[in-house]
């Protein structure tokens, strides 16, 4: 790999209700940037969702991934600013007077094992704002009980992602997006460009 092409990313469809069944895994949706990063060789570079490259605006996360030990590398993931209770703070992500907490990358290749049992709340770890770390978003079987978490938490909502479906870009049936009625609530403005979008 020695191109630095931007690739389409898999984008879920927004849906009213959580999908049912053995063939999904769910995860947390945080409210942050949706970023790809490609590591190769000494480079690293990252791009927003639509191909725009943020390098130079998160260095602090070029840096930490350049020193992934992988030759080539290209990750598909969130850029996550917190507050001081862990929760994903979108305004301090914007304000750049606070470098973001991290980055968290989406689960593509699934582990055999099953998920963690429903129920069990998702981590959202907390620490020294400022903080910068690179985590992986957990996947859970029961997507109905990580809503209810989400909801009580305010997070955004979850991602439900059937379990053997391949990574495609652009718009993906196999990935659904629901949002908590907690998040949409504290982001009306927000909310009303995602709808007419």
């Amino acid at each position: 790999m020695t191109a630095f092409r931007f690739i389409p990313p898999c984008s879920p469809i927004r849906a009213k209700e959580v999908p049912a069944g053995d063939d999904w895994l769910h995860e947390v949706k945080f409210d942050g940037y949706r970023v790809q990063v490609h590591n190769v060789g000494s480079r690293v570079i990252i791009y927003s969702r639509n191909g725009h490259d943020f390098t130079e605006r998160f260095p602090s996360i070029a840096q930490l991934l350049h020193e992934l030990p992988a030759k080539a590398a290209v990750l598909d993931g969130e850029v996550v600013a917190s507050d001081a209770d862990g929760r994903p703070n979108f305004a301090r992500l914007q304000t750049r007077r606070y470098p973001p907490v991290g980055i968290r990358l989406a689960c593509i290749q699934r582990p055999r094992s099953s998920a963690p049992a429903a129920g069990e709340a998702p981590g959202v770890p907390a620490g020294p704002v400022g903080a910068l770390r690179l985590s992986l978003s957990e996947p859970f079987a029961n997507g109905l009980a990580l809503l209810r978490v989400a909801e009580q938490r305010s997070l955004e909502g979850i991602v439900s992602k059937r379990r053997d479906a391949p990574y495609r870009s652009g718009e993906c049936r196999d990935w659904r997006k629901v949002k908590t009625v907690a998040w949409r609530e504290a982001n009306r403005e927000r909310w009303r460009l995602f709808e007419r979008g």
